[in-house]
Formats: structure tokens, C-alpha cells, sequence
């Protein structure tokens, strides 16, 4: 019985395994001594390419994806820390603007320590004090630096204020717009003095009791008199912005406006000014002597003025005087004649 072709066994297995081997070896070596086979291998590498890459295109997806959401993770928080870094750089550059700021005004206080004839120190704004209806500061330097009442605080332009209390490490200053707050000045274009009052939180000066015809004018330049012996004489203080006068009023209204920085600076510059001021005079002591001396002085001139008052004439007199007098004139003449009478009377009495 004939097998048909489909059940019909060739060489077996094992020969076969070893014919391509062989075949294989032997192309090998061919092809390492005499290289025939290189334009087969390219000619055949072309012509399989299409295939290579429709192959791959499953591993290129998965692989973009992968790096598609790596990216987008990494470029999220790349994206987180240089907000961070941003944040941290505004902090930096608004203390180092802040710095620059204070750097300038120490070296403003540092120009103005040298133009002032006396000694001074600079003292640090710590916090302004609890009373909302004052205007009053707290410093850093107190009696252990040096510091004590009435010493004047000044910075870069002018006047700031006055120290009013002391404590051993810090010190209080009244500022110069301060309601109960006042300073000697005189104007710098005239020498016309007057004393400028602050206003309270209006943060203005004013010039009271000024006459209206008084020599000053907006934006006239007031400085220190130094009069008051506490503030040196020629530091800024205000320029006047308002001046009013009406027909009615005696006085003119002024307003002014401080020069110096009295809510803007932190740095401040405190004159160790010594108050060598005069004692004051003691009461006039009046022994007993004196006293008496002194009213048999006024006694006598009492009677003096008693008897000038009684000699004097008719025209003297004021008119009512001489009124009375003429609606006591029918009494005079019994007066008279009653007063030789009294002599006579007391002549006979003697005897």
C-alpha cells in the first residue's frame, strides 16, 4: 500500500539539524575569508525594514508614553520649585531693599552726626507706644547709653521729637506733631520767632498767637531759635503750607509742615545735649523789718492820695462827684458856721 505524500517522512530530524549547521559554519567562514555575502545581507536588510519598523511601532507607543508622563511629572515639580525659588528670591530682595533703605539712612544719620556740633548716637525705633491718641515712640537706647529728658532727636533733615522719659535701656520719645508737644523757631527768612505747637494726628504744626501782619509767607523755612536752650540753634523744622488771615481775628492761622521724616524712618539720631540752664531764682525772702516799713509806706501813701482827693477843684472831679456835691450844697454853709463854733467850745471846756 503506496503512504500518501501528506504522511510521507523526509530525512529525519537530527539530519537535518546537522546539515544547516554545517551550511551555516560554512557560510561563516566564506564569509569571514572572501565576504561575498555582504551585499545579500544589505539587500535583504532593505528589503525587511518596512517590517522592522511596523514591528517596533508597539515599543516606540509604550515607550513615548513612559516619557511623556515621566516628563510631565518631572516638569511639574520643576515647575513647584522654582515657585519656591521665586518666593524665596522676592523675601531676599525685599530685606536686601530693606537693608540698601537703611544702609542709605545710616549713612544720611552718619553725614548729619558729623555736621552737628554735638555728640550724639543713633538709637532704633523698637515699637510707638500704646496711647492711639499720643504720638510718642519707643527707642532703643536709654540711660546706660547716655540718653535722659529733654535731649532733642533729629534725623537726616530736622527736628523728629524730644525725650521724655528715660528707662535704663530704652527711652520715650514725644514726636514734634504731638498735641501737648511745642518748639521755639523762627522763620529763616526774617529771623521773626514764635513757637510752633503740634496738632495731633493731623500730623501738622501750627503758629499760634501770630499777629496778622506778621512778616511770613507759604513756604517760608522754620528752624530752632535756640532760645529754649534744649535745641541747637539752625536744625529744620517745618515749612509753612497755610497762611490765612480775616479782617475779624486778631491772630493769623498758620499750618505747617514738618521736614523730617516723623513716620518714615527707623533710625533716628539722639543729641546728648547738656541742658546747662540757670537755676531758677529763689523767692524773695522779707524779714519782719521790711514788712512793716513796707506798709507804713503804702499807709502813707494811701493818706496822700486821701488828701489829694480832698483837695482837689471842682474841674478835677468827676462829674458825678460834682453832682453830689451840688445836691449837698444847703448843708455847707451850717457846716461852716458850726465848725468856729467847736474851737469856742473847747477854750471854755479848758477853763
Amino acid at each position: 500500500m503506496e503512504i500518501p505524500p501528506l504522511f510521507k517522512q523526509g530525512a529525519s530530524a537530527r539530519v537535518r539539524v546537522t546539515i544547516f549547521a554545517l551550511l551555516s559554519v560554512v557560510m561563516l567562514v566564506v564569509d569571514a575569508r572572501m565576504h561575498v555575502l555582504g551585499t545579500i545581507r544589505q539587500a535583504l536588510g532593505t528589503a525587511l525594514y518596512p517590517f522592522q519598523t511596523v514591528a517596533m511601532v508597539p515599543r516606540d507607543a509604550a515607550t513615548s508614553l513612559a516619557d511623556s508622563v515621566t516628563s510631565l511629572s518631572a516638569l511639574q515639580k520643576e515647575n513647584r520649585d522654582l515657585r519656591q525659588q521665586q518666593i524665596i528670591n522676592a523675601q531676599v530682595m525685599q530685606q536686601e531693599r530693606l537693608l540698601a533703605a537703611e544702609n542709605a539712612q545710616l549713612r544720611k544719620l552718619l553725614d548729619m552726626q558729623q555736621k552737628v556740633p554735638v555728640k550724639s548716637i543713633v538709637g532704633e525705633i523698637l515699637y510707638d507706644a500704646r496711647d492711639p491718641f499720643t504720638r510718642k515712640i519707643i527707642l532703643n537706647r536709654g540711660s546706660q547709653q547716655g540718653v535722659t529728658a529733654g535731649q532733642p532727636v533729629i534725623d537726616d533733615v530736622g527736628i523728629v521729637g524730644q525725650v521724655t522719659r528715660v528707662f535704663p535701656f530704652t527711652s520715650e520719645v514725644t514726636l514734634l506733631t504731638d498735641k501737648d508737644q511745642a518748639i521755639p523757631v523762627q522763620v529763616l527768612r526774617n529771623g521773626l520767632r514764635s513757637v510752633a505747637y503740634g496738632r495731633g494726628q493731623t500730623g501738622a504744626l501750627d503758629l499760634r498767637f501770630m499777629p496778622a501782619n506778621a512778616d511770613i509767607q507759604k513756604g517760608d523755612m522754620l528752624v530752632t531759635s535756640g532760645i529754649d536752650g534744649v535745641y541747637p540753634p539752625g536744625l529744620s523744622v517745618a515749612s509753612v503750607v497755610l497762611v490765612e488771615t480775616r479782617s475779624a481775628d486778631s491772630f493769623a492761622r498758620i499750618v505747617c509742615r514738618p521736614l523730617a521724616g516723623i513716620d518714615r524712618h527707623r533710625q533716628l539720631l539722639i543729641l546728648l545735649v547738656e541742658q546747662n540752664l540757670p537755676p531758677r531764682p529763689e523767692p524773695d525772702v522779707i524779714d519782719e523789718k521790711s514788712a512793716k516799713l513796707f506798709k507804713r509806706r503804702l499807709r502813707d501813701s494811701t493818706r496822700d492820695t486821701s488828701a489829694d482827693d480832698a483837695n482837689a477843684t471842682p474841674k478835677d472831679k468827676p462829674a458825678d462827684e460834682r453832682k453830689g456835691a451840688a445836691n449837698v450844697t444847703p448843708a455847707a454853709p451850717a457846716a461852716a458856721a458850726a465848725a468856729p463854733a467847736a474851737p469856742a467850745a473847747a477854750k471854755e471846756k479848758a477853763r
